[in-house]
């Protein structure tokens, strides 16, 4: 009996699968919490995934 797993979706090759990141653009709010930004993988548009190679048709001899 064979088993048919799904496969695991590829990593991102630009930013290995960590797609989001917070950045602090320094100093404190008025409540004492840091200020940050969210910055996403432009590649991935913060996914993590990259998607797989499209498989041509005739590309194997």
């Amino acid at each position: 009996m064979t088993d048919h797993a799904t496969p695991s979706p590829r990593i991102c090759p630009n930013c290995d699968g960590f797609a989001s990141v917070a950045i602090t653009v320094g100093g404190r709010d008025r409540r004492g919490h840091l200020r940050t930004i969210t910055a996403d993988c432009p590649a991935c548009k913060g996914t993590g995934t990259a998607q797989r190679p499209a498989v041509r048709e005739g590309a194997r001899a």
